[in-house]
C-alpha cells in the first residue's frame, strides 16, 4: 500500500462546499508542497511541530542573516513581507524578513519550514510545518538546531518573562561585560562561587563525573538590594562559555510556564538558569517548582542562581533540601575596604578627589550599598563637574536621610506573613 492510498479524505476528491474549512486549508498546503517539490526536486514528508520547538524559528532568523538558509517564496500576497524591529544595544530600528507567511529552505539539510497563516470565518491563526525527507533527516537537522543555538545564545542573555499570554522570550546582548574584578566580595565567598561556576563548566563535568556527583549545581544568592548580586550575575554571563538564560517571575508564573522553562533550559544544557526573585513565586505555583527541582532529570546540566532581597520570606525548606538550591550566600554590604576599592579603582574618584577625602567617604559610609555609593560618586562628579568643588558632608546627609525614608517605607512594618516554601 503506497502512502497515497492509505488517505481516506483526500482533497481532489472534495470541494469548499463538502469540507469548507479542511479544504481551504488543504488547497493552501498543496500549492505549497508543489512549489517546494518544483524548487528543490525533492519529495518531502510534512511533519508538524506539536512540541512547539521554538529553538528552530529562532536559529531560522539567525540563519537567514548568515546565508545557512535562504527563502524560496512567500506564500500569500497582501501579507506582510517585513517587520520592524528594535535593537535597543545595537542599530535601532531594523527591517527584519517575516517569518510568518513564508518558504524557507535548508540545502544541507534538505529542511523546508513553512509558518502558513490559516484564515478562517471568525479567526485567523498560524501554523507551523517543517519538511524533510525522512525521520532520521529531521533528527539531524534538530541535533544541528540546538547547537547552534547554543551557539547563538553565548553572544546574549536570554530573558524569559513569564505574561498572561505565556512564556515571554527575547535576547539580550550582552554588551558591558563585567570583569570579575569589578566585582566588589569578600575575597574567600568570591572565589567559593567562581570556583564552583569554573568547576561546573570545565570540560562538561568530568569533576562531578570524577567523584560521582549529580551535574547539577543550585545557588542563592540573598541580601538587601544594591549590594552586588545582578553584577556578579552579570560577570558569570560574560566568563563562561556556556548559555545563560534569565527568567523573571511574575504574578503570571504558573505551573505550565515552570515546565516550559525547564524543558527549554534541559535542552541547551549544560548551562545557568538565574532566577530574579525567587521569593516572588505565586503561592499556586509553589509546589510544582519544588517538585521540578526535586526532579531526577529537570535540572541535569544546569547551574541554578535564585536571588532575592527578602530572605525571611522563604522557607528554609527550599534551601536545606538537597538537589534545591545546595548553598545559600549572603551578599552583605561592603565593608571598609571594599567601599575604598570601589571609589579608587572602579569609580576612579582621585580623577578630582584627594585620596584623604576618598579615605573620610569610605569611613562615614559604613550603612551605604554599593548603589548607594554609585549615587554617591554620581553627585559628587556633577558637583565638581559645575562647581570644581564637593560638599562630602552635605552630600553624605542628603543619601542617608533618603535612606531611612526607604527603609521605613519598606520594613517598617514589624508584623509581616511569610511565604513559605515547605512541603
Amino acid at each position: 500500500m503506497t502512502l497515497k492510498e492509505s488517505f481516506i479524505i483526500r482533497l481532489p476528491e472534495n470541494n469548499r462546499e463538502i469540507l469548507p474549512y479542511y479544504y481551504d486549508y488543504g488547497v493552501a498546503l498543496d500549492k505549497v508542497h508543489g512549489f517546494i517539490l518544483k524548487q528543490t526536486g525533492l519529495i518531502l514528508k510534512m511533519y508538524l511541530d506539536n512540541e512547539n520547538v521554538e529553538e528552530i524559528w529562532n536559529v531560522l532568523e539567525e540563519d537567514l542573516a548568515s546565508g545557512k538558509a535562504e527563502l524560496l517564496s512567500y506564500i500569500f500576497d497582501h501579507v506582510e513581507t517585513g517587520c520592524i524591529d528594535y535593537e535597543q544595544n545595537d542599530n535601532g530600528f531594523v527591517i527584519k524578513p517575516s517569518i510568518n507567511n513564508a518558504v524557507y529552505f535548508y540545502p544541507d539539510y534538505e529542511i523546508a519550514l513553512v509558518k502558513l497563516p490559516i484564515f478562517q470565518s471568525f479567526t485567523d491563526y498560524q501554523r507551523e510545518f517543517i519538511y524533510a525527507k525522512d525521520d532520521e533527516s529531521l533528527l539531524s537537522f534538530l541535533q544541528y538546531v540546538y547547537e547552534r543555538q547554543k551557539e547563538i545564545m553565548k553572544d546574549c542573555v536570554s530573558v524569559f518573562t513569564d505574561t498572561e499570554e505565556g512564556v515571554e522570550r527575547e535576547k539580550e546582548k550582552v554588551t558591558s561585560l563585567v570583569s570579575r574584578e569589578d566585582v566588589l566580595l569578600e575575597e574567600g565567598l568570591k572565589s567559593e562561587i567562581y570556583r564552583s561556576i569554573d568547576e561546573f563548566f570545565n570540560e562538561s563535568g568530568d569533576f562531578f563525573k570524577t567523584y560521582n556527583i549529580p551535574y547539577k549545581r543550585g545557588i542563592l544568592l540573598y541580601g538587601q538590594p544594591g549590594n552586588g548580586k545582578t553584577t556578579l550575575v552579570k560577570s558569570i554571563a560574560g566568563s563562561i562559555d556556556a548559555p545563560v538564560a534569565y527568567w523573571q517571575i511574575t504574578e503570571y508564573t504558573t505551573s505550565y510556564s515552570i515546565k516550559e522553562v525547564f524543558s527549554i533550559v534541559a535542552k541547551m544544557a549544560p548551562m545557568v538558569l538565574v532566577i530574579e526573585d525567587i521569593d516572588s513565586m505565586p503561592e499556586s505555583s509553589r509546589s510544582v517548582f519544588l517538585n521540578t527541582l526535586d526532579g531526577a532529570t529537570s535540572k541535569e546540566g544546569i547551574f541554578l542562581i535564585g536571588t532575592t532581597n527578602y530572605p525571611e520570606k522563604i522557607d528554609p525548606a527550599l534551601i536545606n533540601r538537597a538537589g534545591r538550591f545546595d548553598r545559600a550566600y549572603e551578599i552583605k554590604r561592603p565593608d571598609f575596604e571594599l567601599r575604598l576599592q570601589y571609589l579608587l579603582q572602579n569609580k576612579q574618584m582621585e580623577r578630582f578627589m584627594a585620596k584623604s577625602d576618598i579615605l573620610y567617604i569610605a569611613e562615614q559610609t559604613e550603612k551605604f550599598s554599593i548603589a548607594q555609593l554609585n549615587e554617591l560618586y554620581t553627585s559628587a562628579a556633577l558637583q565638581w563637574h559645575y562647581d570644581q568643588a564637593v560638599d562630602i558632608d552635605g552630600i553624605i546627609q542628603n543619601l542617608e536621610a533618603a535612606n531611612e525614608k526607604t527603609r521605613t517605607q519598606e520594613w517598617g512594618e514589624e508584623d509581616f506573613s511569610k511565604v513559605g516554601f515547605g512541603m
